[in-house]
């Protein structure tokens, strides 16, 4: 082939390095790389080689078969579909900015504690789970995320929601989770933070909230420490609506919920994915 070859970065990929050079070089078949081929009037054409080598009866390479697979419609509705993800993006996020913004002028405004109370936590609700929707749109696969981003983007905007003194410090997490768990996972972060920024925090200078992601075997586990005394799951699963939206979510992952005291500890075990 004289075209020229483009790994799919737009790097110059030199045909002695090609897939079909590596099959003859080799004496293996080539699988799962994508190229780009440049034709004499400039257009490209990005496609997935399939170069196989062919053997005589002592085992020498004597040539190989190829067959190249044309990727340029399944790109096209890959960037139409990143477009229109593009332009649901903006407009969820206007309509969440909207949100918030009608809640928090009454908040400001309102009279009573309690009413403030309701419309500050939707206000907070609200901003995690925009949190959660920036990371999924802005990632290219359609079904997953890194935890870590995640994590990070979410933890961020709620601590934006805190005192300045209060400090939230994380370890980084790893692998990916599907799609499905961003949202709930995100309310379930909020909850867990803003409680214990409220409850576990005694002294700021000394006191600090923790928060990990871990995983073990296709197990999840996040864990939310604090420096305070906890609480009794049984003793206030009644009274605390919070606590109640927590365990709501917590059956929709198919996850279990625990908390500990010395240290204070809320832990939730899930799968990768919402489960059956």
């Amino acid at each position: 082939m004289s075209w020229k070859l483009y790994l799919p970065d737009g790097t110059p990929l030199p045909h002695d390095q090609c897939p079909m050079a590596v099959a003859l070089k080799e004496g293996r078949p080539v699988r799962g790389v994508e190229a780009i081929a440049e034709r004499p009037d400039g257009t490209r054409v990005p496609f997935i080689p399939f170069p196989t080598p062919l053997f005589d009866a002592s085992g020498r390479v004597t040539g190989a078969i190829n067959m190249l697979v044309d990727l340029s419609e399944r790109k096209q509705a890959e960037t139409q579909q990143r477009l229109l993800l593009n332009e649901l993006n903006h407009r969820t996020k206007n309509n969440m900015q909207m949100l918030q913004g009608l809640l928090y002028t009454p908040a400001r405004s309102a009279r009573s504690e309690e009413a403030r109370r309701v419309l500050d936590d939707a206000c907070s609700r609200i901003a995690a789970m925009a949190a959660a929707q920036r990371v999924l749109y802005g990632i290219t696969d359609a079904t997953s995320f890194a935890a870590d981003e995640f994590l990070g983007a979410v933890v961020e905007t709620i601590q934006q929601t805190l005192p300045a003194r209060i400090k939230i410090t994380r370890t980084q997490a790893t692998s990916a989770l599907s799609n499905d768990i961003a949202m709930p996972l995100a309310l379930i972060l909020n909850e867990l933070l803003t409680n214990a920024a409220k409850h576990g925090i005694s002294d700021p200078a000394a006191d600090s909230i923790r928060v990990s992601l871990v995983e073990h075997d296709g197990q999840f586990e996040l864990h939310i420490e604090d420096d305070g005394p906890g609480f009794d799951l049984n003793a206030v699963r009644q009274t605390s609506s919070g606590l109640r939206l927590i365990l709501g979510l917590a059956r929709q992952l198919h996850a279990e919920f625990t908390v500990s005291r010395l240290p204070s500890r809320a832990t939730l075990r899930f799968g990768a994915s919402r489960g059956p």
